[in-house]
């Protein structure tokens, strides 16, 4: 599949195209080398994707709440820290990650965090990590990370069409968060609309509406995680 949408992309030379696959194939088996190293250290890992200010930092934020989900993140912006910072101050053990001009994060990237974070015991006391990738709608949807669990957030201000402008980001969905969702009267969002594209995208994908004002919307989520962990469902995109 990876192969046909990089030959069907009128942008590329055939020289292109062996320089893309090769990257992105250096960056498979770097995955694969991470799956192995979350299973072995008994972590579920789910990978957190969307744009920017959708409000991934602040749902992290509300689930700290929740004495039976402990986790650990490893956090991806271009610049500064402030997300890590964030997160700490909640009592969440969290590793920056800045790439600099890079609009996703690749494994390698995260290997050297987790690494990092592992040898600092800060994964002990966790039973997941989190992800929580560089707001993009594009990029990261190209990048393994050898996640159990890819979640696409979509908050209210962004719109509700966001599904088919951006179908390979929400391709890799095991499940789509509908986030701020105390704001859909003031912008008439229609939940409908993204239901009805997920359906012809992707069926039968869960599709969650959370706001930090409804505790019980985010356990709901939560809970969500904790059964796939114990299913031990894995995902099955193909990145």
């Amino acid at each position: 599949m990876r192969s046909k949408i990089l030959e069907n992309n009128p942008n590329l030379n055939a020289k292109s195209i062996k320089v893309v696959e090769k990257i992105l194939s250096k960056n498979d088996l770097k995955a694969n080398e991470l799956r192995k190293k979350y299973q072995n250290d008994n972590l579920y890992c789910i990978n957190f994707m969307s744009s920017p200010g959708s409000g991934k930092t602040t749902l992290l934020e509300n689930l700290a709440m929740f004495e039976d989900f402990k986790f650990a993140v490893i956090e991806g912006d271009l610049q500064t820290n402030r997300d890590a910072e964030r997160l700490e101050k909640k009592g969440i053990f969290a590793k920056q990650i800045v790439t600099g001009e890079a609009c996703h994060l690749e494994a390698n990237m995260v290997e050297e965090a987790y690494d990092f974070m592992k040898s600092n015991q800060q994964l002990q006391n966790s039973e997941y990590l989190i992800i929580e990738n560089v707001g993009n709608l594009v990029c990261p949807a190209s990048y393994d990370l050898g996640a159990a669990l890819n979640i696409v957030l979509l908050s209210v201000p962004e719109g509700d069409d966001k599904v088919l402008k951006y179908p390979s980001m929400f391709l890799c969905a095991d499940a789509v968060i509908i986030s701020k969702a105390d704001m859909i009267d003031y912008f008439g969002f229609r939940v409908s609309q993204v239901q009805e594209d997920m359906q012809k995208l992707k069926p039968n994908i869960p599709i969650f509406l959370t706001s930090t004002k409804d505790k019980n919307s985010l356990e709901q989520f939560k809970n969500f995680i904790k059964q796939k962990k114990q299913e031990r469902y894995f995902s099955q995109h193909s990145f």
